[in-house]
């Protein structure tokens, strides 16, 4: 048995679930997210306020799903309710970030400014300090987008392993190499 897809699911106060034959819709005080399901593999339950799901029988496909809608579900209950965040650290001479609307303008060592239209779903700020490198967090209530977006915002300038320069994700570990050793 999947050890993730039998753990039931405590939906939290002020959230609301509704389940179809395939579709299943979570609706709290951040917003609102749809999943659809293959209900010829698993059975979505909710029975005084715990959701548990089941499989139809053990599959190899039908184990995988069980886990997988098992953790889709619970990220979504908890993306209505508390939400998710990312923070991105852009290190290197001059990198800077800026908020305009919807549009986050990134100085990254470019000839040109990058400007990228972030969707509605996705909340941001960009804070510089002096002496400190700035800092893009991203918040929002769907873990998938935000994660798609923090990643297509990082991949523009990974972080490079020679002098550390680039965009990353706050207390990501970037192994360091050594440089060419000049020959005497």
């Amino acid at each position: 048995m999947s050890r993730i897809g039998k753990n039931p699911i405590e939906v939290t106060q002020g959230v609301e679930v509704k389940i179809d034959s395939n579709l299943i819709t979570v609706k709290g005080k951040n917003g609102e997210l749809t999943q659809d399901y293959d209900s010829s593999a698993v059975t979505i339950k909710l029975e005084d306020g715990v959701i548990t799901l089941e499989r139809a029988s053990d599959h190899k496909d039908h184990r995988s799903k069980h886990g997988l809608y098992r953790a889709l579900i619970a990220n979504m209950i908890e993306g209505v309710s508390q939400g998710f965040t990312k923070k991105l650290e852009f290190h290197g001479v001059g990198y800077r970030a800026t908020a305009k609307g919807n549009l986050l303008e990134m100085v990254i060592g470019f000839s040109h400014p990058v400007v990228i239209e972030l969707p509605t779903e996705v909340k941001f700020t960009a804070e510089t300090e002096k002496g400190q490198a700035p800092v893009v967090t991203l918040t929002s209530h769907d873990k998938q987008l935000l994660g798609q977006v923090a990643a297509k915002i990082r991949s523009l300038r990974k972080p490079e392993p020679y002098k550390g320069k680039g965009i990353r994700y706050t207390g990501e570990y970037i192994r360091r190499k050594a440089g060419k050793s000049a020959s005497s």
